[in-house]
């Protein structure tokens, strides 16, 4: 009997191993079917012929600003000697790489800048790159990881050129960027738009607003000049009070350095201003139509959440960076790929003070690009915010007449070039 169990439990073994087998290599290869159909079928990626994986999610630290989402390029060697740059750095604040948000607190961002650069500009494509810029475009390269430029001048107030005896907080900073040899545009604006003090509103029954004012320079090359123009700035800057003045070369590309040596001023002068219009001194804004304009603002339920975003302007979207080469915006394609983001151009923009403040945070985190506008933009990309466009901020093709001056009150802010027959203008 104990053989004939013996025999049958033999002949079940022999029977069912391979069965057994079969099956779990079967089950095996349902399991890699699926990981693999899976894998071909990722929306984003395969199937929408997408080059980058959007990593979800905000990462945010107390240290600094709130990190916008980050993508990984599927073909960074294709891209520009800037997007190598920025993904270096935006790697480093990926929420996905770096879960533990109490680990980026001891990150030194002034060091990972350098590092990126270093790895960028050293590496052989970066090295062929560099070759093909033009030398303004080198020469900003070489520069563009300084950015502890001394003041020469400061503003006599603690925030720009205003009233001694404010009795409320400053509602707007007029920001104003300028030239050493700009003088007669920067008389134009202290005496129409750009007064500081109290400024009523543009309608009557709406309440007005204390105004600063401070102008923003670089300096000039006295040798290129053949004259020194900083003693006449001295003597203006102890008349007004009004110039901020930074020890580095005013060229256009350096524009970029004005807004972000600004918001780091701006953080530590300015605690109690509400707003700030950064633009250019070739501009002409409507003052009490702003001020009525941001009044309303402050008044709309839920202001205070808005503020952290607010910036208005003449939004550009999805601008294709100049490629002609004889214009002063060109940007090659060896330096820079791909759309810009959303920015507000024209010469001027209108933000909060606590978007300033973000802005000066999250700037660490960006490498500078020469074009200043487009830089704003990106800026505002990573905190994951865009400005939002105004019909009211005008730029190229419109040219007031006489007859037509009489709808200038609903303009807020116009272009110099535009403004020829403007009456109110003739002092430009």
């Amino acid at each position: 009997m104990a053989q004939f169990h013996c025999r049958w439990r033999n002949v079940f073994i022999c029977l069912c191993s391979p069965c057994i087998c079969v099956a779990i290599l079967l089950c095996y290869i349902m399991i890699m079917v699926c990981i693999s159909m899976n894998s071909t079928s990722t929306p984003g990626i395969h199937s929408l012929n997408k080059v980058h994986f959007v990593a979800s999610g905000t990462l945010r630290n107390k240290s600094y600003a709130p990190i916008a989402k980050t993508f990984w390029d599927l073909k960074m060697n294709k891209r520009g000697f800037w997007n190598k740059l920025q993904h270096a750095v935006d790697v480093q604040f990926n929420p996905i790489l770096h879960l533990n948000n109490t680990k980026r607190k001891s990150v030194n961002i002034e060091s990972l800048l350098k590092q990126s650069f270093s790895e960028v500009a050293d590496s052989d494509s970066g090295r062929k790159h560099f070759a093909v810029l033009s030398e303004p475009m080198q020469e900003f390269v070489r520069y563009m990881q300084r950015r502890d430029y001394p003041s020469i001048i400061q503003p006599d107030g603690v925030c720009g050129a205003g009233a001694k005896d404010e009795k409320e907080p400053p509602l707007l900073l007029l920001a104003i960027k300028t030239t050493e040899l700009n003088f007669k545009n920067r008389q134009a604006i202290r005496h129409t738009w750009g007064q500081a003090g109290w400024q009523a509103g543009h309608e009557m029954n709406s309440s007005g607003g204390y105004i600063r004012r401070v102008f923003l320079l670089g300096k000039e090359d006295p040798e290129i000049l053949s004259v020194d123009v900083s003693p006449l700035l001295r003597m203006e800057s102890k008349h007004y009070g009004d110039i901020l003045q930074w020890d580095f070369q005013d060229t256009f590309f350096n524009l970029t350095l004005k807004d972000v040596l600004f918001w780091n001023w701006f953080s530590s002068h300015c605690n109690k201003t509400l707003f700030v219009f950064k633009g250019d001194d070739d501009v002409f804004v409507n003052t009490p139509k702003m001020i009525t304009y941001l009044q309303n603002e402050l008044n709309k339920p839920h202001a205070h959440k808005t503020m952290k975003d607010f910036m208005i302007g003449n939004v550009i979207d999805a601008a294709i960076p100049e490629r002609n080469s004889l214009s002063k915006y060109f940007i090659p394609d060896s330096f820079y790929t791909g759309l810009y983001p959303s920015y507000g151009g024209g010469g001027g923009v209108v933000y909060s003070s606590l978007l300033t403040r973000r802005l000066h945070l999250t700037s660490k985190m960006v490498h500078l690009y020469p074009i200043d506008d487009v830089y704003v933009g990106m800026c505002m990309e990573r905190l994951n915010t865009y400005p939002i466009h105004h019909p009211a901020f005008l730029r190229n093709g419109l040219t007031l007449t006489p007859s037509t001056t009489r709808h200038f009150s609903h303009l807020t802010f116009l272009r110099r070039k535009e403004m020829s027959c403007v009456h109110i203008t003739q002092s430009y």
